[in-house]
């Protein structure tokens, strides 16, 4: 199942001009599969970096306007995009002139596969 995937989030990357990474992790930043070029930049892959976004997510759905689904961080040279998929996040790490309204439409190609993903990793948390 994973390697299927991870073949899978290889080709979405193929076809969008400027993408550079898709990594599904769990909450903490702890990496399930992904889907790298070798543009994408190392420090941006590293747990510590991907676990902000929980704490971001918290933070936003605080303001009164609901849950938060989706974070958009523009940089200098690129930009993360970030999807709340409890218990899975989904980043999307692309150059800073990458087409995010793409991006952001793979989250319904990507829908299918998080099913089963996400109550794997919701068991393997209980147990924790």
């Amino acid at each position: 199942m994973v390697d299927d995937l991870r073949k899978y989030l290889n080709h979405l990357i193929e076809k969008v001009n400027g993408l550079h990474c898709i990594l599904i992790t769990d909450r903490e930043g702890v990496p399930v599969v992904r889907s790298v070029t070798e543009k994408a930049p190392q420090l941006a892959l590293r747990p510590n970096f991907i676990s902000t976004f929980g704490m971001a997510t918290d933070q936003a759905s605080k303001l009164g306007l609901g849950r938060n689904k989706t974070i958009i961080s523009m940089y200098s040279s690129y930009q993360v995009i970030q999807m709340n998929k409890l218990p899975l996040v989904i980043t999307f790490i692309g150059s800073d002139n990458c087409n995010t309204g793409h991006i952001l439409a793979l989250e319904s190609q990507i829908e299918p596969y998080l099913q089963d993903l996400g109550t794997i990793v919701a068991e393997a948390h209980k147990d924790m």
